[in-house]
């Protein structure tokens, strides 16, 4: 089950979108914990929605692009990729326990089919390696992604709409001949 799916290659990385870079890669150790809620419970129905959530976890690897977020699992996992478009990364939460290890909790906008659900959260934790740095990292990127998606759409809505020009009362006429022509021009 891919979540938010990635294509992937043999080797199980992803497989980039026209015009990716790769940012960096974490190759081992990667722990990610998702929040997906089931059903959200609604005051109007008289059945009552659990408002249950359905807990993921794996271990596998993380590449960050200059377009998204994936994540890979280790074999046999319970779920095989999950693949965050920047943009939608809601809010980020740098979180440093006193007790344990620094994480990062993040909230997630579901693509349409993905396999997520409004309201999804993640944690991501890095085994052997500080984080710190790649949090940064990913600040700095999905901040560049949300600006040249609102430039983007900027663009295509600011372009002006076409007109007819007015008449010009500069423009001089002398015979339905406008004076401005050159020398020899008749009608």
């Amino acid at each position: 089950m891919a979540l938010n799916w990635a294509m992937l290659n043999p080797n199980r990385s992803p497989v980039p979108l026209p015009h990716e870079m790769t940012i960096t890669k974490v190759d081992s150790g990667v722990d990610v914990s998702l929040t997906i809620p089931d059903t959200l419970p609604t005051t109007t129905s008289s059945a009552g929605g659990s408002g249950g959530n359905k807990k993921l976890k794996a271990l596998g690897k993380i590449w960050l692009t200059d377009q998204r977020l994936i994540f890979t699992t280790d074999p046999g996992s319970i779920f095989e990729s999950l693949s965050i478009p920047l943009h939608s990364i809601l809010s980020t939460r740098f979180e440093q326990p006193t007790f344990g290890a620094n994480y990062l909790s993040f909230d997630v906008k579901p693509s349409p089919d993905g396999g997520l659900a409004e309201g999804t959260k993640a944690e991501l934790r890095f085994k052997d390696r500080a984080m710190f740095e790649f949090v940064s990292l990913l600040e700095k990127t999905r901040e560049r992604a949300i600006y040249m998606k609102r430039q983007a759409a900027e663009d295509d809505e600011g372009l002006p709409t076409y007109t007819l020009p007015a008449e010009s009362s500069s423009v001089s006429m002398v015979g339905g001949v406008p004076v401005e022509n050159p020398p020899g021009y008749n009608a």
